[in-house]
């Protein structure tokens, strides 16, 4: 079954048609602990789904752990339900993939799933992909015909009462998806086309939108997200995401903010280091490539793309340097040692080892 995709202000309302058509009599609602109420939400499916059954699950944290997504899963067999309805940002959209997933793996059952995000960031809701933890440690899993949402709904009114430091760390991660995707060795026609539209959004709205509940510049910003998303179902990300995850779990920085940080000292390593290019397309094509990323930022060369990376997360109120969120030299190693998720860094086109990753992070010190 394709996706089902309703986009705009007021395509909340689409879920009451979705819920008849599907014949639904319970349902299972995963959301965020306390953005469910905050976005207003609530008071859309309180009105728009008085008439059905629902269990809602909120109990797992914002970087949810295995543990956490058994509980739901636990809590998700215990009736018959005949849909699954997702609000809240990625992580909440992953933890209904998950306990699909795991209930399809179970009984063979595809219960429909309608995810709708209130942040626009990880695009989660354009992706099978599952990000979860165990301990400290990052997993991803998915199958395409399983975790990708049946129907996504990406209604901006959500949107517009995000905390400022929020909407800026996941506007970083569209960011981060976008470019990441765009040099990434997977990347097709179709993938790129998504992640142009997604750079010329984020870096013509994302700084004005950050606070700003401008419905224009929400709706701009929420459509970047979901391209972005769109662009990573295709591609996977690469070795930004990969570093991200290290310093979200021992450092609790947010993870879009994580991947912003080593953004554009990526961007200039993948075109200047002299590591092998390990995009079969080759180097003048990679060089090409880094060179279109660089137009679309703004930026003469890849050197002034990355400030203005940096500069833009100064503006939405993103710190740049380690050390100012805490992470001092011993933390660089705990960084190095963690964040060499093979399945990411090999998709960067450019071969990055230890010692490379060392002079990006202390070149962000």
């Amino acid at each position: 079954m394709k996706q089902k995709e309703f986009f705009g202000y007021g395509s909340i309302n689409k879920i009451a048609g979705i819920a008849s058509e599907l014949d639904t009599k319970r349902i299972f609602l995963v959301t965020g602990r306390d953005s469910y109420e905050h976005s207003g939400v609530k008071n859309c499916l309180d009105m728009l789904l008085h008439h059905y059954e629902i269990n809602r699950f909120n109990q797992f944290s914002s970087n949810p752990r295995l543990v956490d997504i058994m509980r739901g899963f636990e809590l998700f067999k215990k009736e018959d339900y005949e849909l699954i309805i997702a609000v809240g940002g990625g992580s909440v959209i992953d933890v209904a993939k998950a306990i699909k997933l795991f209930n399809f793996n179970k009984c063979s059952s595809k219960t429909p799933l309608v995810a709708v995000p209130t942040t626009s960031g990880t695009g989660s809701e354009a992706t099978y992909y599952i990000v979860y933890y165990i301990g400290k440690e990052k997993q991803s899993e998915g199958l395409p015909e399983i975790t990708l949402p049946d129907y996504s709904i990406c209604d901006p009114t959500f949107t517009m009462n995000i905390p400022k430091k929020i909407a800026a760390a996941t506007g970083m991660d569209a960011l981060g998806q976008a470019i990441e995707s765009y040099w990434n060795i997977n990347s097709t026609k179709e993938s790129k086309e998504f992640a142009k539209q997604s750079i010329s959004l984020l870096i013509d709205n994302l700084e004005k939108s950050v606070g700003n509940p401008d419905p224009e510049l929400k709706e701009k910003v929420m459509r970047a997200a979901n391209l972005s998303g769109k662009a990573i179902n295709i591609t996977k990300t690469t070795a930004c995401h990969s570093i991200s995850y290290p310093i979200t779990s021992y450092f609790h920085i947010h993870h879009g903010h994580a991947v912003g940080l080593t953004l554009g000292e990526m961007l200039v390593y993948n075109y200047y280091s002299k590591q092998e290019c390990v995009d079969q397309r080759g180097e003048d094509y990679l060089k090409s490539a880094l060179e279109e990323i660089t137009a679309l930022i703004g930026g003469k060369d890849v050197i002034e793309a990355r400030d203005i990376l940096y500069d833009l997360m100064k503006n939405i109120g993103l710190e740049t340097k380690l050390i100012d969120l805490g992470i001092n030299k011993e933390g660089i190693e705990v960084i190095i040692k963690r964040g060499f998720n093979p399945e990411r860094v090999k998709n960067n086109p450019r071969h990055l080892d230890e010692d490379n990753l060392r002079e990006i992070l202390e070149s962000i010190y």
